[in-house]
């Protein structure tokens, strides 16, 4: 059985727009932020979700907000879904790090933690993962969303390549706000990871599979 997990990072928030590292802190969309989410609901209109998931972060929480009410369904909240813990770098901007942090700051150039406090990007992507595998497990075969932010989601592409999430922050930038991608979990295993132009195919062939299941005749119970 095969689960397709729709991945999108938040709307853009009010430090978003400022530039700064926010990690936990709980900051609200901007309006850009909202009528992102929005556009992300209307993007998702014509596909049947079967949940919609989001970390507990509010920026996170309404993106998500957004598309389940477009489909009369409850956003379930996972706090490990939440942003890598950037403690004492939360509010600055990058030119702020680098005047603090010069040699944290060279070190995150690199693809680590600049800071030493909060969380590493492996201890994030442990957490994150294992939310993952959770959710795909409570929806074999079926179709979820996940609302989550940038540290998070380059963490589950991360493991759908085969990559450690080092690695792979120095090959990709982070997803912009409100990006949609794909992944899929089958067999216990992330898998496929899809760009935002190749969900469409993705979730196409999802469906011609399922309708294809369905006019098979019922297999006996047991």
């Amino acid at each position: 059985m095969t689960t397709i997990l729709l991945l999108a990072r938040h709307g853009e928030s009010d430090w978003n727009a400022a530039r700064r590292w926010q990690g936990r802190a709980d900051r609200p969309l901007t309006e850009r932020g909202r009528e992102q989410a929005r556009a992300l609901a209307a993007r998702l209109a014509h596909i049947e979700l079967d949940a919609v998931y989001s970390s507990n972060l509010r920026r996170a929480r309404e993106t998500a907000e957004a598309v389940a009410r477009a489909q009369a369904l409850e956003v379930t909240e996972v706090p490990d879904l939440g942003e890598v813990d950037v403690g004492s770098w939360s509010g600055l901007t990058r030119e702020e790090a680098e005047e603090r942090y010069p040699d944290g700051f060279q070190r995150w150039l690199d693809g680590h933690p600049g800071w030493d406090d909060g969380e590493t990007y492996a201890q994030m992507a442990d957490r994150v993962l294992a939310a993952v595998r959770t959710i795909a497990a409570e929806h074999a075969d079926g179709r979820t969303l996940i609302v989550a932010h940038g540290g998070p989601i380059r963490a589950i592409h991360a493991e759908a390549l085969g990559l450690e999430v080092h690695s792979y922050r120095r090959l990709r930038p982070v997803e912009p706000n409100a990006r949609l991608s794909a992944v899929c979990f089958e067999h216990g295993r992330l898998t496929e990871l899809c760009p935002a132009p190749e969900i469409d195919e993705l979730l196409a062939r999802d469906q011609a599979e399922r309708r294809k299941a369905a006019e098979l005749p019922p297999t006996p119970a047991g």
